[in-house]
């Protein structure tokens, strides 16, 4: 098929030479007017050969064009000036040329087009007419090759454009990547951790609680080792459906239907986790619902590791235009600063701005720790707009 296009567009514009040659020694006593306009209609046939290589394509305009000046009379009331129109088709191959060519070349090409054609007008031009027909020469070429440009750089800038969005597509995935491993791995592991040095204390003299802190240690990580599975498979699925055919199904993203599991799992970190519930319970949409079970798995991390104390409270309102959660503890509040303490209340912030909602997170007057974040809900399909308000 390339060949074949090749083939054709070659024999366009040996066509167009040809169309020339009949022009001028067909009908030698026509006007140059009728020779410039017929040559530039015949210059469609260069389309082709344009499109696959300009710069043999304008050589070969060049050459038809001064054909049609050169072969036309010159006697003044056959109109000596209308002969240099078929220089108009020289032009628009120019203007395709520095749209879509490499400067240098569009540089060269524009020279060697511009010497040509003052050239032939000055020799065939006599009297007064010279500066007239020199000047409307070099407007058009101008004006032609602006518009190529004008044309290049909107295609530049289209091109940064899109590459731009690229880059900030990639950063957006990196940040949403990194959120969903802190918020899966830091609450699991600082549960083993606490396990772990539970068991380590008391395996000598309670093997027992020694038993169960591993069992605990056993179920988190295996827990942990599933979501992490879970997020490369999916990194890993370039196309949907080619994944779909071959990996098995993948288990479905938690959200506040699994609050339970993971108050369980921070009771065995030694944390006491009482959930209250409030309004009218009914389905989120995914990305709120997984928002809201990552700001509270976080909060619960962050009082297994940082608070120091035994007990917290999980509120979770579902109201009619947002949905509320609140992680309250009575423990020492914030302890410090730095990554271990900040890229966490960073990811949650990230997430409630993504879903334009509000975080607020701090020590409580009364001691303790506050994180509250309101998430916006989405109007139910097919109610009205003034029956939502």
């Amino acid at each position: 098929m390339n060949t074949r296009t090749k083939t054709v567009a070659w024999a366009g514009a040996a066509t167009y030479l040809l169309m020339v040659g009949l022009l001028v020694g067909g009908a030698p006593r026509a006007s140059g007017t009728v020779h410039g306009v017929g040559a530039l209609l015949a210059a469609s046939l260069l389309f082709g050969a344009v499109r696959r290589a300009p710069l043999p394509a304008l050589a070969v305009a060049l050459l038809g064009s001064t054909a049609v000046v050169a072969g036309t009379p010159s006697s003044v009331h056959q109109g000596q000036a209308g002969r240099f129109l078929a220089y108009l088709a020289v032009d628009l191959v120019l203007g395709f040329i520095v749209a879509t060519c490499a400067r240098r070349a569009s540089i060269a090409a524009v020279a060697v087009s511009f010497v040509v054609q003052l050239l032939v007008i000055a020799v065939f031009t006599h009297g007064d007419a010279l500066t007239v027909n020199e000047v409307i020469a070099l407007l058009a070429m101008a004006a032609c090759c602006t518009a190529g440009l004008l044309a290049r750089e909107r295609r530049e800038h289209a091109v940064a454009l899109r590459a731009q969005e690229t880059a900030e597509a990639v950063t957006a995935e990196r940040l949403r990547i990194a959120r969903e491993l802190h918020d899966m791995v830091a609450h699991s592991i600082g549960i083993i951790a606490i396990q772990a040095g539970v068991g380590s204390r008391v395996i000598g003299t309670q093997p027992g609680e020694a038993r169960e802190a591993l069992r605990a240690i056993e179920a988190t990580s295996r827990e942990t080792l599933s979501g992490l599975r879970r997020t490369l498979v999916s990194l890993r699925q370039a196309d949907a459906a080619t994944a779909a055919s071959r990996q098995a199904p993948l288990a479905p993203a938690p959200g506040l239907a699994d609050i339970e599991r993971l108050v369980a799992a921070t009771a065995d970190a030694g944390v006491r986790v009482e959930v209250h519930r409030s309004g009218e319970q009914r389905p989120l949409p995914a990305d709120i619902d997984l928002s809201a079970y990552r700001i509270v798995q976080e909060a619960l991390t962050n009082v297994v590791r940082h608070a120091g104390t035994g007990q917290c409270r999980v509120t979770v309102d579902h109201g009619d235009d947002e949905l509320s959660v609140e992680v309250v503890d009575d423990g020492r509040g914030a302890t410090g600063s730095g990554p271990a303490h900040g890229f966490g209340l960073i990811g949650m912030r990230e997430r409630v701005a993504l879903l334009g909602g509000h975080l607020s997170a701090g020590p409580r007057p009364e001691g303790g720790f506050r994180v509250a974040a309101r998430l916006p809900l989405p109007a139910p399909v097919g109610v009205p707009a003034e029956a939502a308000r």
